[in-house]
């Protein structure tokens, strides 16, 4: 299978995404972008058993240290984060280090924060092994740790030198890592792509079973999509917003979890079919979309409603102290059709309540 090689057009400085099988054994997809003998490999428990060799020895030229973090949204924070900084700082790195992220979204986020505070900014790479981070965390420069109170909280826009996607590690990608990752791929349709919807409610059996061809057409479509979204809104000061489609209903749930539960990808498969729900109340969304979207989210077998144990005035007071809360207002992206998403600057929170919990109203 060829590479194929896309790019985030930005005004300061562009990057390319390469996507293809066997690129971590390939120098020439890491030399460009490393500008300096010093590198710091950053992977995690679950990772670096199986990729880290591999890639030391792709990179057996440079000066490398290897930091091996715990595994786990739990994990995701400011003490984790400082692991990074002390390894640097130990080291002896300079400000032409290189930090590589060999992870999912998770060590994507860290890494790529501690590359955006050390020395006031170095370089980074990122390499995702996590479907989930192939499609989303890994493009577009949002790097972040978690608070008790909030998730990415604490963060920065960030952009990397390259994203470097092998194909070939999904191989070895569990069966419920690989099923949340789905959640974003249908996410990025629903906001931007009706027909790229309907190639997935076509093939989402084969990308739920592995299949190599159909997850690399899903990897680039996303990749394409999100980099002409990032390329357009650097900062999430408009349209990049609409990338968060479900996730403020699905990180108020990781919130209330504190992390410990649901993986990222099923909070958010929930979100979707929650923010299906209420665009069809606020927006218009017809009801054969918000069918067909929770049937395609059933297939990939993942959750379409929040846990049980979690109420809905617990969700609604996640949600309000969620990063998109602005003025003090809600804001929610929703859908006008499949393929059409966009900003509701103000949702209230007793349509929000009515909608998650009908019995009260």
């Amino acid at each position: 299978m060829t590479m194929q090689t896309l790019t985030v057009k930005l005004p300061a400085e562009s990057y390319p995404i390469l996507i293809g099988q066997g690129l971590l054994s390939q120098l020439s997809s890491f030399a460009p972008y490393i500008h300096s003998e010093q590198v710091l490999l950053v992977s995690n428990e679950t990772v670096a058993p199986l990729y880290l060799e591999p890639l030391k020895k792709t990179l057996s030229d440079y000066e490398l240290d290897t930091l091996i973090l715990p595994d786990g949204e739990a994990y995701k924070n400011l003490t984790t984060l400082n692991q990074i900084f002390d390894t640097l700082l130990a080291k002896n790195h300079h400000r032409d280090t290189t930090l590589i992220a060999l992870g999912g979204g998770v060590i994507g986020d860290m890494t790529g924060f501690a590359a955006a505070c050390y020395q006031r900014g170095v370089n980074f790479i990122q390499v995702p092994t996590t479907l989930l981070a192939q499609v989303d965390a890994s493009v577009g420069g949002k790097t972040a740790v978690n608070h008790p109170l909030g998730k990415n909280m604490i963060g920065a826009f960030y952009q990397p030198q390259v994203v470097v996607i092998d194909t070939e590690v999904l191989t070895t990608l569990p069966a419920r890592e690989l099923k949340a990752g789905l959640a974003e791929v249908i996410k990025t349709a629903l906001i931007a792509d009706a027909d790229f919807f309907v190639w997935l409610e076509e093939n989402i059996n084969k990308l739920r079973d592995g299949d190599q061809k159909a997850l690399s057409h899903a990897i680039a479509r996303c990749c394409a999509i999100k980099a002409d979204i990032v390329a357009q809104d650097e900062k999430e000061a408009g349209v990049r917003a609409l990338l968060n489609l479900g996730h403020t209903f699905g990180h108020a749930i990781e919130t209330i979890q504190e992390y410990k539960q649901w993986l990222h990808g099923e909070a958010v498969a929930a979100g979707l079919v929650l923010a299906a729900d209420l665009s069809m109340r606020v927006a218009g969304l017809p009801d054969t979309d918000k069918q067909r979207i929770e049937a395609l989210i059933k297939r990939a077998d993942l959750p379409i409603a929040i846990p049980q144990d979690i109420s809905s005035e617990q969700l609604v007071a996640a949600m309000q102290r969620d990063k998109k809360v602005q003025g003090g207002k809600l804001r929610l992206i929703l859908l006008k059709a499949i393929g059409k998403a966009y900003i509701e600057e103000n949702t209230k929170q007793e349509t929000l309540l009515s909608m998650l919990d009908p019995a009260s109203s």
